[in-house]
């Protein structure tokens, strides 16, 4: 077991890693230079010209991530099970829901960039048509779409089943579950940019404070 929590603390502070990193270069590098665009021509553009980065930052902020939310659900599964049973069972679940939408999310814009940019050296006007097809799909299952509710909606429950289980610090827990409310808002307001903040904000903290919980030797100490 506990090189299980090890493992299930590494990989939370890995997960943090990436939204940090995808968070600062989205917002620092790809946005001002044409990815973050409205205008889908500007988009496949940008992508014709840097495919092998985004291939790059795709299969990090993707699917690393999913591998490593697995290995956070087992853990947490571990931790939680003698305390709450059927929660635990329920959180896990929404965990491996939760990274097989992140992978699937990115296999999906791994296998978009390669058709845009194919078909960008023939007509761009129409990569540009396809990329709004293929990117309005993306945001649906991924990031303030399926992916984002699913996450929010393990926030709560994992909130829930570790007051419960009493295996995490009490504050820790309410961060997840207002984090999670505001991802939940974020998916059905979409205009309430403070919802996404909270939610973008809270989601590196909270699993950074996780990895370190998780990291310690003892879960008695950690509670």
């Amino acid at each position: 077991m506990k090189n299980l929590q090890k493992m299930g603390g590494i990989a939370a502070l890995i997960g943090a890693a990436i939204n940090l990193f995808a968070l600062v270069t989205y917002m620092t590098l790809l946005a001002p230079t044409g990815y973050g665009s409205d205008d889908p021509g500007q988009v496949v553009t940008f992508l014709a010209d840097n495919q092998a980065i985004m291939r790059v930052w795709y299969i990090i902020i993707y699917l690393v991530l999913g591998v490593c939310l697995i290995f956070l659900s087992l853990a947490l599964y571990e931790r939680l099970k003698a305390g709450s049973p059927v929660l635990a069972q329920a959180v896990t679940i929404f965990t491996l829901i939760w990274a097989v939408l992140v992978i699937v999310v990115g296999t999906l814009s791994i296998n978009d960039l390669s058709s845009v940019v194919r078909l960008f050296d023939q007509n761009p006007a129409q990569a540009a048509t396809v990329w709004l097809t293929l990117g309005t799909v993306e945001t649906g299952l991924g990031a303030g779409g399926g992916e984002t509710m699913v996450s929010a909606l393990w926030f709560v429950l994992l909130g829930w089943a570790t007051l419960r289980a009493r295996e995490l610090p009490s504050v820790l827990n309410y961060l997840g579950v207002v984090t999670g409310i505001a991802g939940i808002l974020m998916v059905v307001l979409p205009s309430l940019t403070l919802a996404a903040v909270v939610y973008e904000v809270g989601l590196p903290i909270w699993l950074v404070w996780l990895g370190i919980v998780m990291l310690r030797r003892s879960p008695v100490l950690a509670a």
